[in-house]
């Protein structure tokens, strides 16, 4: 790889090898991000989850706790994301004709972060809906995951 390949990226080493990026000189910060995804359901699963009738048991409740557990082991995920201390994240679903919209929103005072823990956190609660249902509706999709906002502010 050239230099200026290199030089763009920097997970990179001047070799082209993967790193884990060097966060000691940066200063901590309050970071805040938010993402968002969609699950496409048939009308039946979709009223199966309004109504608490799916027999895993309480889709959603089950889905936000998998969400934001997911998003506080993003860095066992990710290879090269840091650990860093996660202060907050919520998960949230509104209800679609065709589906479920989750955002989540995740906060944390550090050195870098947190929107790989945000997409983390609708990415698994997405696959946990999935997997909840998978035995009454063959046709589920998940897609537009996707960040919404992130933003930091000194402390």
């Amino acid at each position: 790889m050239s230099d200026k390949n290199t030089a763009s990226f920097s997970h990179l080493d001047a070799e082209g090898r993967a790193q884990m990026v060097d966060i000691s000189h940066k200063t901590r910060v309050k970071r805040t991000a938010s993402a968002s995804c969609k699950i496409h359901l048939q009308a039946k699963t979709l009223s199966a989850i309004q109504d608490k009738l799916v027999e895993k048991g309480d889709v959603l409740s089950v889905a936000r706790v998998a969400g934001i557990s997911a998003a506080k082991r993003t860095f066992d995920l990710i290879p090269l994301c840091h650990n860093i201390a996660i202060d907050q994240v919520r998960v949230d679903f509104s209800f679609l004709p065709d589906g479920i919209g989750i955002t989540s929103q995740a906060v944390c005072t550090d050195k870098t972060g947190i929107e790989m823990e945000a997409l983390t956190a609708v990415s698994v609660a997405a696959l946990t809906i999935y997997d909840m249902c998978k035995a009454i509706d063959k046709q589920m999709r998940i897609d537009d995951v996707k960040l919404l906002d992130k933003k930091k502010e000194e402390i």
